[in-house]
């Protein structure tokens, strides 16, 4: 592994998944800097550096984690703008979120997501998942240079 610090853009509004999502991660070592969002705005935010550029001076997230349910901006508008902007569409991102329903996926993937997770209902199952998320993203994952 290389010493490049890596860093995850969780976007999630749910406290619950957040402290599971960020519990995990940090439990096997996968993310030296995770920063956690509460809604679309806030992400657009970040990604984009609307509002304070300041807080992005080590670069783009190595990857997304976005929930779709989101207030202000939905997640699939989140989605939408990071993959039609050349200078971020090679970030990777995954939705991880309750949605089921067929629209969501077929919608995440013509938009260009890069994984798709249906995040399942038990603390284990939701944990292992993360887990395998932050091992291939982060570890396996050979990403373009931005």
């Amino acid at each position: 592994m290389n010493n490049e610090a890596m860093e995850i853009l969780l976007v999630e509004d749910n406290p619950n998944d957040v402290e599971l999502t960020l519990h995990t991660l940090q439990k096997h070592n996968l993310a030296n800097r995770i920063h956690v969002v509460r809604d679309g705005e806030e992400a657009l935010d970040y990604i984009f550096g609307a509002r304070d550029s300041g807080r992005r001076a080590a670069g783009a997230p190595k990857v997304v984690l976005l929930d779709l349910k989101l207030p202000k901006v939905n997640g699939l508008e989140v989605l939408r703008r990071i993959k039609s902007d050349p200078r971020t569409k090679t970030i990777p991102v995954v939705v991880l979120t309750s949605s089921r329903e067929e629209q969501d996926v077929v919608k995440s993937y013509d938009l260009g997501v890069n994984s798709y997770i249906v995040k399942p209902v038990d603390f284990e199952s939701f944990a292992e998942a993360v887990k395998q998320l932050g091992l291939y993203w982060l570890l396996l994952n050979h990403a373009a240079k931005h």
